[in-house]
């Protein structure tokens, strides 16, 4: 009897086995048929925008993700595309204090001779550093262009070498500029991944995108008749948050852009280059960005005068400031995927007194892990440290560290 009980019982926990290994695969083949199809979805969106140029990217400037890519890599032509460089350098002089927008430039005979697009500046004439910025990002002027790069590197020649060595610097690394302009010439070639990176860096310059996101602008002083500039990149006007940057044609190159455009506080950055016609290239920014849109959104992280962190200054913990953020921060955030966000407070240590409203450190935000932005921070009050501070101090960044 109890031999037959064994075998009953032995067949019975073969089947409940059995049982749950065939409930456990269908489980993660279920799983695997889900997340199977919401890569094929995923995929379907990104191949249903058919872009017709040679190449392309959509880029999220914040956080560097790459959204779509087409042959992103592939050495080209970049047309007037090239004078995101000559701006980006510019805006270096001017924000470092190195360069004035009301210092005074003299045109060339070299720089009224430029063909393609141009300010139609004349020899001998006067512009200031921000006329010139204006000519270069509404216009495309190949003029001013020159006249910009005469005046920082005292030729055409030592500015493109500038060019050179900042696209170094960027990890530009299939990028060769052979002038300022963009003008055809033999090995001035770029990839659309290049160009995201020096556009990026163009777009830590805020205000360089009060001009090139200017549709019309008339430059009139000093001059019997006025210099009307109209931009070239058409999506400023009829893409909604479109302000930049930079757009290109040469028969060689085709039509080629860098658009950049924000709204709700996300920015889209989109690369094209080779496209057809004007007509195409418009629509494959504007279906890309209009894309990027609908997968980013702004989140609030801290609001300026929000507590962020609790600091103790003795052991008992009873003897404290709070420290408060400084301004405002927000994130940009992938829509529909969890993101976590967490902090860490970095506390100016040698001060023996915390005095209200004074910045007694930074807070930094990570999300994920990645540090994506900081805020300076104030204490809420007037108070002195103990003498116990010290052995405290060791102690602050784990105190405070915290998710959001």
């Amino acid at each position: 009897m109890k031999k037959k009980f064994n075998h009953v019982f032995s067949f019975i926990t073969t089947i409940v086995f059995v049982f749950g290994m065939f409930v456990s695969t269908v489980t993660a083949a279920s799983r695997m048929n889900i997340n199977s199809k919401e890569e094929n979805k995923e995929e379907s969106k990104t191949d249903s925008l058919n872009v017709d140029a040679k190449s392309a990217l959509l880029i999220e400037p914040t956080t560097g993700k790459v959204l779509y890519e087409k042959n992103s890599h592939e050495k080209l032509a970049p047309a007037s595309v090239t004078k995101v460089m000559t701006m980006l350098l510019t805006m270096e002089r001017i924000d470092s204090g190195k360069m004035k927008l009301s210092d005074k430039v003299t045109v060339s005979e070299n720089a009224k001779k430029m063909g393609g697009s141009s300010m139609l500046l004349d020899t001998g004439e006067v512009r200031t550093v921000e006329e010139l910025i204006k000519g270069i990002g509404i216009a495309s002027g190949n003029d001013a262009a020159v006249a910009m790069a005469e005046y920082i590197g005292g030729s055409q020649e030592n500015f493109v070498k500038m060019m050179n060595e900042k696209a170094k610097s960027l990890n530009m690394k299939d990028t060769s500029f052979k002038n300022c302009t963009g003008l055809n010439a033999e090995g001035h070639v770029t990839t659309a991944y290049d160009i995201s990176l020096m556009s990026r860096e163009l777009l830590k310059h805020k205000k360089i995108l009060k001009y090139t996101g200017t549709y019309m602008e008339t430059i009139s002083e000093g001059r019997k008749s006025p210099i009307g500039l109209v931009n070239h990149n058409k999506l400023v006007r009829f893409f909604k948050g479109c302000d930049g940057l930079k757009t290109g044609f040469t028969e060689e190159a085709k039509y080629c852009i860098s658009a950049t455009a924000k709204r709700d506080g996300v920015r889209m950055l989109c690369v094209i280059m080779g496209s057809p016609t004007y007509k195409v290239r418009n629509k494959d920014a504007s279906n890309l960005m209009n894309y990027g849109f609908s997968k980013f959104g702004n989140k609030k992280v801290v609001k300026k005068g929000e507590a962020v962190a609790k600091v103790p200054l003795n052991s008992k913990g009873d003897k404290y400031f709070i420290a408060k953020s400084c301004e405002d921060f927000n994130t940009i955030v992938e829509k529909g995927k969890e993101s976590k966000i967490t902090k860490k407070c970095i506390i100016d240590k040698s001060k023996k007194e915390y005095k209200a409203n004074e910045i007694v450190g930074k807070c930094e935000f990570y999300m994920n892990g990645k540090l994506v932005g900081k805020v300076n921070i104030k204490s809420d009050r007037n108070i002195r440290t103990s003498s116990l501070f010290n052995n405290l101090k060791n102690g602050f960044e784990r105190l405070i560290d915290r998710g959001v």
